[in-house]
């Protein structure tokens, strides 16, 4: 089967859907050939072709607030048409398109490939109310910034108006969009490799260092990681409860992962970072020789975090879930977890974590040292974590359900069976002799 797959992050989170059909071609060589349509980048996956397109500019300053984020899909969309057009005069021609509707290069694909089924991830339908505008009162957004949020749909509405498919990875996020639309979106809820991510026993039974951070294993360590730390993954409430529970628990470590940019939402009208802002609203009540932001790290130092973890926080704005949650689940942490939707469609409070309300600190805070405390409370959490991503996010379950899909998508096997070979000719029985 011919492949197109398309994301402006190569290979994003199709790496492991396409490791799924390298393996067919390891089986079958020729089964599949695959190419990926991405904005240029250094990340190589042999086997597939990459074709890059240049990033759009950004957009003129001029344009209305509500138009920006339009201006620059439809110039994606121009680039993934160009992009395409040099596939197929390659003489390529995909027997399905695989890629992420929210920036926009997969719109005007339909134009060059007519008839191509394409398969779109959706993410995100951006609401006014019931969702992450207006969730935190500290951060209200004013009315006249309604129209631009929604706005921000011109891509999911012109995507879904393909008359093609869709698939989405939660519940949560299906049910964001009307219903109308969801009736062309199926659930295929993400995995994780549960091998890599799995619980370490043996983890706190020695000292780890990263970085700056050293914990010993008579030392209790507190875990968070976040793309970027800001308000939307609840940054600033483990801010402002980390002064109490470094002062009633002096053996505990905090290990903070993310970058000082913003991913979601808006930077601090101060200027700076919300790491910068939160530093310096809590002043020398932090202790921060027991505080360490490790920035972006290695994907094999967040799992060694993970394993080593005692308590590990998971806030959200109504939101899209990262995967850092699944993550967190597989390697059986002892979760603290926000009670949003987001999260809550994850973690069962008492079951696989404790859910605590997302922008309240003193309710973190005493949730995290009932976790410390209590060593029955905290193995039963982490084996409940362990349990769920067993029976919901293992990746061969997450792969099958989405080789599934293509096949019933094409109305053909991702392998074809194996020809019958012909049944070996039967020897002619041999002449009985007339007894005498």
């Amino acid at each position: 089967m011919n492949f197109l797959f398309v994301h402006q992050n190569f290979p994003g989170q199709y790496v492991h859907l396409l490791r799924s059909l390298l393996a067919d071609n390891e089986i079958r060589p020729g089964t599949h050939e695959i190419v990926f349509m991405t904005e240029p980048n250094a990340n190589f996956i042999e086997g597939v072709r990459k074709v890059t397109y240049s990033r759009p500019p950004p957009p003129p300053k001029a344009l209305a607030p509500a138009a920006r984020e339009f201006e620059s899909a439809a110039m994606r969309a121009q680039a993934g048409y160009e992009g395409a057009l040099q596939i197929r005069a390659l003489g390529f021609k995909p027997d399905i398109i695989i890629g992420h509707h929210g920036w926009g290069e997969m719109l005007n694909l339909c134009d060059v490939f007519p008839g191509v089924p394409i398969l779109g991830y959706f993410e995100f339908y951006y609401r006014i109310h019931d969702s992450d505008v207006n969730f935190d009162p500290e951060f209200p957004m004013p009315e006249h910034y309604f129209g631009a949020v929604r706005a921000k749909n011109t891509i999911n509405l012109l995507a879904v108006a393909l008359e093609q498919w869709g698939q989405t990875p939660t519940r949560w996020q299906h049910d964001t969009y009307p219903a109308w639309a969801r009736e062309k979106l199926r659930i295929i809820e993400e995995g994780v490799d549960l091998n890599l991510c799995a619980p370490d026993p043996a983890a706190r039974k020695k000292k780890l260092t990263i970085g700056p951070l050293t914990v010993s294993p008579r030392q209790k360590l507190l875990t968070f990681v976040s793309r970027n730390l800001e308000p939307y993954r609840g940054f600033h409430t483990l801010m402002r409860a980390l002064p109490d529970l470094l002062r009633e628990r002096p053996d505990l470590i905090v290990s903070i992962v993310g970058g000082d940019e913003v991913s979601y939402g808006a930077p601090p009208r101060e200027g700076g970072s919300w790491k910068e802002l939160l530093l310096r609203e809590l002043g020398g009540r932090l202790d921060l020789s027991r505080v360490h932001f490790l920035g972006k790290i290695p994907y094999s130092d967040h799992l060694a975090l993970l394993k080593r973890s005692d308590a590990h926080v998971y806030l959200s704005y109504p939101f899209v879930a990262s995967w850092s949650l699944r993550e967190a689940l597989a390697c059986g942490c002892a979760i603290i977890g926000a009670d949003t939707v987001t999260v809550t469609e994850f973690i069962e409070d008492g079951i696989n974590g404790l859910v605590t309300p997302t922008l309240d600190p003193a309710a973190l805070r005493d949730n995290v040292l009932r976790l410390l405390a209590d060593a029955k409370l905290s193995a039963r959490l982490r084996a409940g974590a362990r349990a769920y991503a067993e029976a919901r996010l293992a990746m061969p379950d997450y792969i099958s359900r989405y080789r599934a899909y293509i096949e019933e998508i094409t109305g053909r096997p991702l392998i074809a069976a194996p020809a019958a070979e012909p049944a070996p000719k039967q020897a002619k029985p041999a002449r009985r002799q007339a007894r005498a």
